[in-house]
């Protein structure tokens, strides 16, 4: 049957089907809202009769009437009745992502069409704010990574005092993150696939709190190692996760910026760790490390899940309506939505990859990519020169070496921080070429300076300038690599690898970064015991390759869509 609700305006209702559409024939906008099954209480009909009347009252014309026939839309898709045959009102919380708990309070308790656009939801509708708050939350997760990381260096005496350990034990400590976060980067993948970016932010949270606990509580050698593996399977997953989660819901004006705050989160993470280990007993620091996945588990239930996986698991409903929330409520998505289906459709109809197709160029170079830059990351030798730093600046002759590596690690931050800026400014391959560049020269100056202090009086003049010559290198080495090569390769990783393999070459990509960095670490303290300036110029050789292998193969990403970066490869 036909109804007339407003002037210019009919609405068929068709039980069968339970559709209602509504063509406002005056203006260019069409308003279909489709319905699971028609109202059957009198309270329903007078609801709906409410939603036509306000929706009549809005000029279609205007920004507001636009913004309020959207707003009714989408409030519309969270009407009806529950199991209980209770009518859910507008102010209810609607939850739309069961697998992990994001709600959102879709308008305020009464008020008209113009008080409901104020609600809290509709707060969101700035898409930077949105996307920003979201990678805040899941930033968690690398500042754990990062205490992770520091936690061993400003308690290692302390441990070995309290708990008669060894320094064999002690680097067996040290470097069990590391075999952890092999495993971790191994599972993390799939656990990104099938339960979610959010799901597996979830799962990593909760042996990185177990681990901490072992750890504070720990009487002898056995809790120690268990809580330092726990941790490193936590590290190894949140390390893939939150790259590839940023990259998912970033705009791409802003993806390189955002990204970028992964690594900058890290070397928040180290520097708390050195700064607090300096003022509070080692147990007690690792109670403290409990705190970041301690909020993060929480915040998770307050975002939206990667709309992308949610088009790649087949949920779109879901897949629109994170993409709403996280680009605005004004803001028209069908363009991105047409764009990410397609590139979804297409990768179903190549599900299953064989071996040799990965020699397809497709495949082949951006897998190349994404584990050469974050390997190559890692034979820059920049893990074993943190891990050691302090023995390194006590051999440059600095006497409060403690001091000095929190100062270099508060240089990091900056630097990292300066990243972030410039990454969507400047673009990915530009900033790695600075960088490498960077890196070269400043490890030959140290290394030139420890050649010359080993065949110098000790005490002299040009041993002290040697030694300050040392110092400021190391200092400029960790400016050059936080602005590129420290970020970067995390970022492009998220962006290059094809939806269809990302799971299974995002797994190999941090695999080959966490099994890099332990060979650097295990063998930066005998590299330096052989000879401190022939030890930094392997490491400048190192970063030469680096600043090959960018120039030869790297792609300039900056502004390009994901799918865009895709289809390029192929």
């Amino acid at each position: 049957m036909t109804r007339n609700v407003w002037k210019g305006t009919s609405v068929q209702l068709t039980r069968s089907h339970a559709h209602i559409e509504k063509t406002a024939e005056n203006k260019d906008t069409t308003v279909v809202v489709c319905l699971s099954s028609l109202p059957q209480s009198g309270n329903q009909w007078r609801d709906t009769e409410r939603r036509n009347r306000v929706t009549s009252e809005s000029d279609l014309s205007t920004p507001h009437g636009r913004r309020a026939a959207r707003a009714m839309s989408f409030r519309d898709e969270s009407g009806g009745e529950d199991g209980g045959g209770r009518t859910s009102s507008a102010s209810d919380l609607r939850k739309p992502f069961l697998h992990t708990g994001s709600w959102y309070r879709m308008s305020a308790a009464g008020g008209g069409v113009m008080d409901r656009l104020e609600s809290s939801a509709y707060a969101l509708r700035d898409s930077s704010v949105s996307a920003v708050l979201c990678t805040l939350i899941v930033a968690l997760g690398p500042i754990q990574f990062g205490f992770t990381c520091g936690y061993s260096s400003p308690t290692q005496d302390a441990i070995i005092a309290d708990l008669g350990l060894s320094l064999s034990e002690f680097s067996i400590f040290g470097s069990l993150s590391n075999v952890g976060a092999m495993v971790g980067a191994i599972a993390s993948g799939q656990i990104a696939e099938y339960i979610g970016r959010k799901g597996s932010l979830m799962i990593a949270a909760i042996p990185n709190i177990i681990g901490w606990l072992a750890i504070s509580f720990a009487n002898d050698s056995s809790f120690l190692f268990m809580g330092r593996l726990l941790e490193g399977f936590g590290v190894g997953v949140i390390s893939y996760v939150v790259p590839v989660y940023i990259a998912e819901i970033a705009p791409q004006n802003m993806r390189g910026a955002l990204g970028a705050v992964n690594q900058l989160s890290v070397t928040i993470g180290i520097l708390l760790a050195y700064t607090l280990g300096m003022f509070v007993p080692w147990r007690i620091l690792a109670v403290l490390g409990i705190l970041p996945c301690s909020i993060l588990i929480p915040g998770l239930f307050f975002i939206p899940e990667s709309p992308r996986w949610l088009a790649k698991m087949g949920k779109m409903e879901d897949f629109e309506s994170s993409l709403q929330v996280l680009r605005g409520f004004e803001t028209d998505i069908s363009a991105e939505v047409n764009e990410i289906k397609r590139s979804v459709q297409s990768s179903r109809r190549r599900t299953t990859i064989q071996f040799a197709d990965i020699k397809q160029k497709r495949y082949s170079v951006p897998l190349m990519i994404g584990i050469g830059l974050l390997v190559l990351q890692q034979l820059s030798g920049v893990n074993g020169i943190f891990f050691y730093a302090a023995s390194i600046f006590k051999a440059a002759g600095i006497e409060n070496f403690n001091l000095a590596t929190c100062g270099l690690g508060a240089v990091q931050v900056v630097a990292t921080g300066v990243t972030t800026w410039l990454t969507d400014k400047a673009g990915r391959r530009l900033l790695l070429i600075i960088s490498t560049t960077g890196m070269t020269i400043t490890l030959l100056i140290v290394s030139v300076s420890f050649f010359v202090k080993d065949n110098i009086t000790e005490g002299s003049h040009l041993y002290s300038v040697m030694s300050m010559l040392s110092l400021a290198g190391l200092v400029a080495f960790v400016i050059a690599f936080s602005l590129g090569l420290g970020a970067i390769p995390w970022i492009i990783m998220s962006e290059i690898l094809p939806v269809n393999i990302k799971s299974l070459a995002g797994s190999v990509a941090t695999l080959a970064n966490w099994m890099t960095a332990w060979l650097v670490t295990m063998t930066a303290s005998l590299m330096l015991s052989w000879s401190n300036g022939g030890t930094f110029a392997i490491y400048a050789a190192v970063c030469m390759g680096s600043l090959l292998f960018v120039c030869l193969w790297v792609p300039e990403t900056k502004g390009r869509t994901l799918e865009e970066i895709a289809f390029s490869f192929r």
